[in-house]
């Protein structure tokens, strides 16, 4: 969690794709899915599980764009880019 501005949607997007399924007592289904994590062949099923939990958790950001990338040298370390932005109705 960051200092300040944790209210911020941009701010609870990231936290939420930063946080482990199971991580969060009470709430264990809060997160991406830890199994998906360096697994060579699921990146679409990566992609699926940011969006739902984005969908989920986080309505006051709309999803642009997400990919999952291999880190270069690295075997198995994957980055995931995710592009949002505010809805309309949340600007203020």
């Amino acid at each position: 969690m960051q200092a300040h501005g944790n209210g911020n949607p941009e701010t609870c997007a990231s936290n939420l794709l930063r946080t482990i399924r199971g991580e969060v007592p009470y709430d264990r289904v809060r997160g991406r899915d830890g199994a998906l994590i360096d697994q060579p062949n699921a990146t679409d099923e990566a992609v699926a599980d940011a969006e739902w939990v984005l969908e989920t958790f986080e309505p006051r950001v709309n999803i642009k764009d997400i990919q999952i990338n291999p880190e270069a040298g690295n075997p198995g370390n994957f980055n995931t880019y995710v592009d949002i932005e505010r809805k309309e109705d949340e600007d203020a």
